[in-house]
């Protein structure tokens, strides 16, 4: 079992992107960074032999804080700025890995995950052309798996470097240093 906290960021293509030539906007995507979050896993291992192993995992997460970005423009030449806010934010997972280990303790892991998230958005004025309109509308990720790699490099006693790559509608990657005791 585990538990982490950590910072992310948050970006959404096209969040802004007008549907009626009468809506222009100062720009496209919604962006919005450092925010905190939590998440709580369980995670198991089987060793073939010395070398090989498969492993499995779930986890959830919950973003402590909204993320929130905003825009301006023009509205049949009116001029308008409105906030989007994204809140509630949540995911869950689950995955499974094939693992090797190589020399000096070196592991080396592939694997394809399923997801799901979910969070509300609320947009502060309701301005025609853009998708999210006012009230709270459903966000939801576009897909719904993918794969991720990683490697596990021991470091000092009980401390490892972990790097791990993701990739479903698009690629992200991260990196920890975790303590075993």
């Amino acid at each position: 079992m585990y538990a982490r906290v950590g910072i992310s960021d948050l970006k959404i293509s096209d969040a802004f992107r007008s549907n009626q030539a009468s809506t222009t906007t100062s720009k496209n995507d919604f962006e919005d960074n450092w925010k905190f979050f939590g998440t709580l896993g369980v995670k198991g291992f089987y060793p073939f032999n010395k070398t090989f192993g498969m492993g499995a995992f779930l986890q959830g997460s919950y973003y402590f804080s909204d993320f929130t970005d905003s825009v301006s423009g023009t509205d049949n030449g009116a001029p308008f700025t409105t906030e989007l806010t994204v809140k509630n934010l949540w995911d869950v997972n689950f995955g499974i890995s094939f693992q090797a280990t190589v020399p000096y303790g070196i592991k080396l892991y592939i694997g394809p995950y399923a997801c799901y998230s979910e969070a509300k958005t609320s947009l502060s004025a309701n301005i025609p052309g853009l998708k999210f309109g006012a009230g709270d509308v459903r966000l939801e990720n576009k897909a719904n798996a993918g794969g991720f790699a990683g490697v596990d490099l021991p470091l000092a006693k009980g401390f490892h470097l972990n790097v791990e790559g993701q990739y479903s509608a698009s690629f992200s990657v991260g990196a920890a240093i975790t303590y075993s005791y």
